[in-house]
């Protein structure tokens, strides 16, 4: 969890709140980009994300802060609730 911003899950690495997410395969790992994509642009925030095959990492921080917010702990909430948690 990262305690400093109450977001199960999720981690602090780098500077950086960090998810690791594996998927079922490839097709639902693009789905769930695809869900993140939609939810980052309503948000107006938008995260970094690397794939391969079943596993997206999402990296979030706050590029103008250069640092963690509570724009990216709202993001990360976000990403959770497509995940069904």
């Amino acid at each position: 969890m990262a305690e400093k911003w109450n977001v199960p899950g999720w981690e602090m690495k780098d500077g950086r709140l960090v998810r690791e997410v594996k998927t079922r395969d490839f097709k639902s790992a693009l789905l769930l980009i695809n869900a993140v994509g939609y939810e980052a642009e309503r948000m107006d925030h938008h995260p970094e994300i690397l794939n391969v095959y079943r596993t997206t990492v999402f990296s979030l921080w706050t590029h103008d802060a250069d640092a963690v917010t509570e724009k990216d702990a709202a993001l990360a909430r976000a990403i959770n609730a497509l995940l069904g948690e």
